[in-house]
């Protein structure tokens, strides 16, 4: 599974760790920075994540910024991307039990590195359950299309 990942400047040392940790798991990571403490924009960061997911050169998406909010909101605005804020692993399972969410957004500012690789691991390993599920997700695509065009 390749795995994109990317931060803003509050994100970077548990974006550092992150990968590393992905990488000792075995997964591919594709690193979209940022690599540096020096203030920078989420959105420039946000987009070419979410880009990577919904064109399928990545299988799954994270993103870090203070509060994992801005970040995620972002990603959100990318046809076909389901980004969830998840500061538990109980909120990433069911992130893709139920959403099938494809990326998720944690917040450097508001949980720490290792509570952060429970929650990747939770999200990289729950299967979308399907089902009942399918429909809901089915109605946010049709969302989503209807917003490609307006009147």
């Amino acid at each position: 599974m390749k795995i994109a990942i990317g931060c803003d400047h509050a994100g970077v040392d548990c974006k550092n760790e992150l990968v590393k940790y992905l990488v000792n798991q075995g997964f591919e990571v594709k690193d979209f920075g940022t690599n540096t403490t020096e203030s920078c924009d989420y959105p420039d960061i946000a987009f070419p994540v979410a880009k990577a997911v919904c064109f399928n050169e990545c299988d799954r998406g994270i993103l870090i910024c203070g509060t994992g909010v801005g970040i995620g909101i972002c990603a959100n605005k990318v046809n076909g991307i389901r980004c969830a804020l998840c500061n538990d692993a109980f909120v990433a399972e069911l992130s893709r039990k139920h959403n099938n969410a494809n990326m998720i957004s944690l917040g450097a500012r508001v949980i720490d590195v290792e509570k952060m690789k429970q929650i990747v691991s939770v999200f990289l390993s729950t299967q979308f359950e399907g089902g009942r599920h399918q429909k809901r997700v089915d109605k946010i695509t049709l969302i989503e299309n209807s917003q490609k065009t307006r009147n």
